[in-house]
C-alpha cells in the first residue's frame, strides 16, 4: 500500500491490521479500547534524499552541555545528522566525529512553537539504532516549559531504548513528584527480534484522565491519576521531540563495541483527535 494510501486509513483500522501481522503476547496485552481517531497533523518525509526536515513542522535544538543528562553529543543542524533518505523516511544519525568539543554529533528536532495538542493519539513508525550508550527517542514535552519549568510542564516519553538492549523499549511519564528516576515507567520487550531489525509503530492514546502506551497492536500500560505519585499535569498542549543521544545517565557510554554512526529511521509522525 502507498503512503498516500495508507493517510486515509484511520488509526484503529491500522492497529488492528498490526494485530493480524504481528500477533501478540497474551500476558502483556491488555483490553484493546475502541476510539474513532481523526488525523490532524503529519509528517510522512517525502521529500529528495538530503533534504532537511520540513521547516514549517519541525525546529532544530542545537548544542551540547548535557542537556540536562550528562549526554556526549553535539546536536546539529546539519543535513549529515539529520536529513529525508529519498525514500519517504527522516533518518537521525549519531556520528563519533570531534565537533565544537564534543565527541560526537547527532540530532534533535521538535514542533515547538510549530504544533501542540492536548490528547489524542500520537505515533510514529520508527526503526531504532543500537549499541552502547545509544539512546533513540520519540517524546512529548509540554509546551508551557518556557513559563511552568520541567518536570512541573509535564513529559511523556512514548519511545525510549537502551541501545544495549536493542530488544527492550520503555514508555514513562515525569511529572512533579515521579521526574528523572521516579518516573513513572514500563518497558515492552521481544523476546526473539530487536527494534533494530525492522520497523515498529509507538504510540501514545491520551484522554483527561488517561495514557495508555502501545508497540504495534499491543496495549502495554496504561496510566491514570491515581498510579502517580505527584499531581496530574497532562491537561494542556504538548509538542513532539524525536532525537538520538549518545550516552547520558540513562544509558551509559558508548563502548568500542558501539558501531558508529548509527541511525534512527522514521517512516512517519501521525497525530490524531478522537471524535464521536
Amino acid at each position: 500500500m502507498k503512503k498516500n494510501s495508507k493517510r486515509m486509513v484511520s488509526a484503529a483500522i491500522y492497529s488492528l491490521l498490526l494485530f493480524t501481522l504481528f500477533g501478540c503476547n497474551k500476558e502483556d496485552v491488555q483490553k484493546l479500547p475502541q476510539r474513532n481517531w481523526q488525523l490532524v497533523w503529519s509528517d510522512e518525509f517525502d521529500g529528495s534524499a538530503g533534504m532537511s526536515p520540513d521547516s514549517t513542522k519541525w525546529k532544530f535544538d542545537i548544542g551540547n552541555g548535557g542537556w540536562g543528562n550528562a549526554e556526549l553529543e553535539y546536536y546539529t543542524n546539519r543535513t549529515t545528522n539529520a536529513s529525508l533518505d529519498g525514500n519517504s523516511n527522516l533518518v537521525i544519525t549519531a556520528r563519533r566525529e570531534l565537533y565544537s568539543g564534543s565527541a560526537f554529533t547527532s540530532a534533535r528536532i521538535k514542533t515547538s512553537g510549530l504544533f501542540a495538542q492536548s490528547y489524542g493519539r500520537f505515533e510514529a513508525r520508527i526503526k531504532t539504532p543500537w549499541g552502547p550508550g545509544m539512546w533513540p527517542a520519540f517524546w512529548l514535552l509540554g509546551s508551557n516549559i518556557d513559563s511552568i519549568a520541567w518536570p512541573q510542564c509535564g513529559e511523556i516519553d512514548i519511545m525510549e531504548l537502551r541501545g544495549q538492549k536493542p530488544n527492550i523499549i520503555n514508555g514513562t511519564v515525569h511529572g512533579p513528584g515521579y521526574s528523572g528516576g521516579a518516573g513513572i515507567s514500563k518497558n515492552f520487550a521481544f523476546e526473539s527480534t530487536r527494534f533494530d531489525v525492522d520497523f515498529h509503530l509507538f504510540a501514545i492514546e491520551w484522554g483527561t484522565d488517561y495514557i495508555d502506551f502501545f508497540v504495534d497492536s499491543t496495549l502495554y500500560q496504561e496510566i491514570t491519576p491515581a498510579d502517580l505519585t505527584g499531581n496530574w499535569v497532562f491537561d494542556h498542549p504538548f509538542f513532539i521531540i524525536l532525537n538520538v543521544a549518545v550516552g547520558g545517565n540513562y544509558v551509559g557510554f558508548p563502548t568500542n563495541q558501539t558501531p558508529f554512526p548509527q541511525s534512527m529511521i522514521v517512516d512517519y509522525v501521525r497525530v490524531y483527535r478522537e471524535v464521536n
